[in-house]
């Protein structure tokens, strides 16, 4: 957004260049990750039951691919819901960023174009995850109702290659806050001269300083 604009509702906005504390995105992205890694791992587990089976009856693991596939149907419809907040706090958040025109990331990208890429990124993967949520539900209700591998495994192919795109997307986010300082109070404050002190903390209490 232009600076201008900004400036227009700057006295609503912190030191973060938000009009609250702690950031929202990033702490969405953490909890959506965590779902589908889940999701995906407990669904391969319930695939390989067969061949892990004796391994959890030695360690007198009650347990059957039942359960590893309710873990991973569940996860996946929570990571898919939670996903809709999550992209839609990070372009509330993107809207409001003003990254420094100077220097490039480790990948060579300028911040805007960082910035950028992240945001389709996250429009893909809504879609991917989205996707993926009614796969699992299709092969949990009609396709594979009544066979003992819930999953297909060009699903979970699917879900490991989401894996790499989740890692490439999450590098550009890291890349935004840590190399640009994008949302983080210390790094605004000490580009525009700012006293640390205002915040009432010294520097290595700041969340990414």
């Amino acid at each position: 957004m232009s600076p201008d604009l900004i400036d227009q509702i700057a006295n609503q906005l912190g030191p973060n260049g938000l009009p609250y504390v702690v950031p929202i995105h990033p702490n969405l992205v953490h909890l959506t990750l965590g779902l589908f890694i889940v999701a995906i791992s407990f669904d391969i587990v319930g695939a390989l039951f067969p061949l892990e089976k004796r391994v959890f009856k030695f360690l007198a693991i009650p347990a059957s691919s039942s359960n590893f596939y309710d873990v991973g149907w569940f996860n996946m419809v929570a990571a898919a819901v939670i996903t809709f907040p999550t992209v839609a706090a990070g372009f509330y958040e993107m809207l409001l960023a003003q990254p420094p025109s100077d220097g490039v990331s480790a990948w060579g990208l300028a911040s805007l174009e960082t910035m950028l890429w992240h945001g389709v990124g996250g429009v893909v993967l809504l879609a991917l995850i989205t996707g993926m949520a009614l796969w699992r539900g299709f092969q949990r209700y009609v396709w594979r109702k009544d066979r003992a591998r819930q999953v297909q495994w060009s699903y979970l192919v699917a879900g490991l290659g989401i894996f790499v795109l989740m890692f490439a997307h999450g590098t550009l986010g890291a890349q935004l806050a840590a190399e640009f300082g994008v949302h983080i109070s210390a790094d605004r404050l000490l580009r525009a001269g700012e006293d640390l002190t205002i915040l009432n903390v010294i520097p290595h209490q700041i969340p990414g300083f």
